[in-house]
């Protein structure tokens, strides 16, 4: 992100989805179809409108207190928590772009844009960041350039929209491979920091990345941090960490070692609410809420405080040199 690119719009949206030390603490709830999979096992296979709308407003009132932003889908859960009241003024608001799920083809899987939705409507409704997910192989030379480029037009909707873009990488299995094999675990290390170095030079301001290593296979703490640090050192951007749906203690280190190696914060979600929605009693899941996955996040905000680098100093600028402001700026903006 070159300093001449952020601009006082970006700037301002930025310090809104982070803490006032620099640091991003996002709860993400802009699950659909792995959400409707959670809990559709109640209402004959598929949970219904309302329903999807109830669990995103109980997650955003129990959740959002315990964090600098919420991400959160624009079918089920932005407006709605909005109308609602239940997510706070002084809480940012990131919207998805992509559609639930993805096109399969057999060189890969491309990455659907939602349609009818875009970034001026981000704008528009109050928002402060978009954020694509994009599935992604750099081994694949036939889909590579196709998501590449639909990242692209979102960065480029972000930068006429001053608003900022934070891009998400989901590595895959292919035909042939085990995902679950010690083969594929070292594998997908490569291909993390390969695809880090290759989408954040796009015109992205935060990256969204998975932790490099597979835990049930590498267990060596000197080994991890350091597959961390090649992370950080590939990323060009800021960047944060995922949780991919795996079990809360484990995304607890892995973001002790992601924030030691130079990561800016987290954007959780599953890891830190999945099984709440197990809980078919609305009072015991708000309960659960409020306590269990809010104490996760605190957790997870005290290991940022301690070991995590501030957005913006991955820049390697200080707070006071983000942006330049000349005495007529309000005639040329």
């Amino acid at each position: 992100m070159p300093l001449k690119a952020l601009s006082i719009g970006k700037l301002r949206r930025l310090q809104q989805i982070s803490t006032a030390d620099g640091f991003v603490t996002i709860c993400a709830i802009d699950h659909r179809g792995s959400l409707l999979n959670m809990v559709g096992q109640g209402s004959n296979g598929a949970a219904d409108y309302q329903t999807m709308v109830q669990l995103k407003i109980e997650l955003c009132q129990s959740l959002a207190p315990c964090s600098s932003a919420i991400l959160l889908d624009p079918v089920y859960g932005a407006a709605q928590t909005i109308a609602s009241g239940v997510l706070p003024g002084r809480v940012g608001l990131l919207l998805s772009m992509e559609a639930s799920g993805y096109e399969a083809k057999d060189v890969g899987r491309i990455t659907q844009l939602l349609e009818g939705w875009n970034v001026a409507k981000i704008r528009k409704m109050g928002g402060s960041a978009a954020k694509l997910l994009l599935y992604y192989r750099p081994d694949l030379t036939e889909v590579a350039p196709v998501q590449l480029q639909t990242a692209r037009k979102v960065a480029d909707d972000c930068q006429r929209n001053e608003v900022p873009f934070l891009l998400e990488t989901v590595t895959y299995a292919v035909k042939g491979e085990d995902p679950d094999s010690a083969g594929f675990a070292s594998r997908k290390s490569e291909l993390v920091i390969q695809t880090a170095g290759q989408v954040s030079g796009l015109a992205v301001d935060v990256f969204k990345a998975e932790f490099p290593a597979d835990m049930r296979f590498e267990k060596d703490q000197g080994k991890l941090l350091e597959t961390c640090r090649k992370l950080d050192q590939a990323s060009l951007k800021p960047w944060v960490l995922l949780s991919a749906g795996v079990g809360y203690e484990t995304y607890a280190k892995q973001m002790e070692l992601a924030c030691r190696a130079g990561a800016s914060g987290y954007a959780a979600g599953r890891a830190i609410w999945q099984e709440g929605m197990a809980i078919t009693d609305a009072r015991e899941r708000v309960k659960y809420l409020k306590t269990v996955a809010a104490d996760r996040l605190k957790r997870l905000n005290e290991i940022v405080a301690k070991y995590g680098t501030p957005w913006y100093r991955k820049l390697k600028l200080s707070p006071q040199q983000l942006t330049k402001v000349p005495e007529d700026w309000h005639k040329r903006y």
